[in-house]
C-alpha cells in the first residue's frame, strides 16, 4: 500500500497521459499477480530459513528471468557479457551467504530455501511481462499499473486467507518504516522498468540482482557489520562483471 500510495504521488508530479492498450490491461493484472506470488513466497521464505541464505537464494529470480528470455523472447548476450553476468550472480551471492551459519543451520534451512526458488521463479516470470509492458507504455505507467494490481491482489488474498490488514497495534516507528520501505521498493521498480524499456531483461536483471552488494556495503558502513573474506571477493566479483555488461 505503501508502495501504491508513492506511485499515485508520482503520478500527479509526473503528470502523465493514460494510453492503455487491450494487451497492456490483459497483462497488467498478471504481472501483478506473479509478483505478489514471488514476494509472498519469499516473506514465507524468511519465516523458516536464515535471511542470508534466503536473500542469497533469491537471486536465482535473474537467473529465471535470463532464462525465460532466452527461452521465449530470443534475448541473447555477448561473450563478454555473459561472462560479466555470471560474475555479477557468483558474486552477489558469495557476497549474500553468512557462510560460518551454514554448517550450524544448513539441515534447517530446506524448507525456506524450497520457498524462496519459487518466489524467485515467480519474479523471473514478473520480469519478462513487465518488459513487455515497459516497451509498449513507458517505465511509469507499468510500475503504476502494476502496483495498483498488487494491492487489490492482496487484499483480495487477505479476504480469502481471512487475514487481518491493518497497522493499528504497530508502533510509529513501524509504520514510518514500512512507508520507507515502500518509497524505496517502488523506486526500485520504476527504474529497473525504465532499464527494461532501453535495454533487455536478459541484461537489466542480472545487474539489478546485485543488490545485495548495496545491502552489505550499507551494512558495513553504517551498522559496522564485518565482511568475510569470501564476501569480499563476491563484492568484487560483482563489481568486475557489472562493469564487464557494458562492453
Amino acid at each position: 500500500m505503501a508502495g501504491l500510495g508513492s506511485i499515485f504521488l508520482l503520478a500527479f508530479a509526473f503528470k502523465t497521459d493514460i494510453n492503455l492498450s487491450i494487451w497492456a490491461i490483459i497483462l497488467s493484472p498478471i504481472a501483478a499477480t506473479v509478483y505478489s506470488a514471488g514476494y509472498l513466497f519469499f516473506f514465507k521464505g524468511f519465516e523458516k530459513g536464515n535471511i542470508s541464505i534466503i536473500a542469497a537464494t533469491m537471486n536465482l529470480w535473474a537467473v529465471f528471468t535470463m532464462l525465460f528470455a532466452f527461452l521465449f523472447m530470443g534475448q541473447r548476450l555477448s561473450a563478454t557479457q555473459t561472462i560479466g553476468v555470471l560474475m555479477i550472480l557468483s558474486g552477489a551471492t558469495l557476497a549474500a551467504i553468512d557462510w560460518d551459519s551454514i554448517a550450524n543451520q544448513r539441515f534447517q534451512l530446506s524448507l525456506g530455501v524450497k520457498k524462496a526458488i519459487l518466489g524467485a521463479f515467480f519474479f523471473g516470470v514478473f520480469w519478462n511481462i513487465s518488459e513487455i509492458i515497459s516497451e509498449e507504455l513507458g517505465w511509469f505507467l507499468t510500475t503504476l499499473l502494476v502496483k495498483f494490481g498488487i494491492a487489490i491482489f492482496l487484499l483480495l488474498f487477505s479476504f480469502s486467507a481471512k487475514q487481518e490488514i491493518g497497522l493499528t497495534n504497530s508502533s510509529t516507528k513501524t509504520k514510518y518504516m514500512i512507508l520507507l520501505m515502500g518509497i524505496i521498493e517502488v523506486s526500485a521498480v520504476a527504474l529497473v522498468n525504465y532499464g527494461l524499456t532501453i535495454g533487455d531483461a536478459i541484461l537489466i536483471t542480472p545487474i539489478a540482482s546485485a543488490l545485495s552488494i548495496v545491502t552489505i556495503m550499507l551494512a558495513v558502513l553504517f551498522l559496522k557489520d564485518n565482511v568475510s573474506k569470501v564476501q569480499g571477493l563476491g563484492i568484487v566479483m560483482a563489481i568486475v562483471g557489472i562493469i564487464a555488461t557494458a562492453f
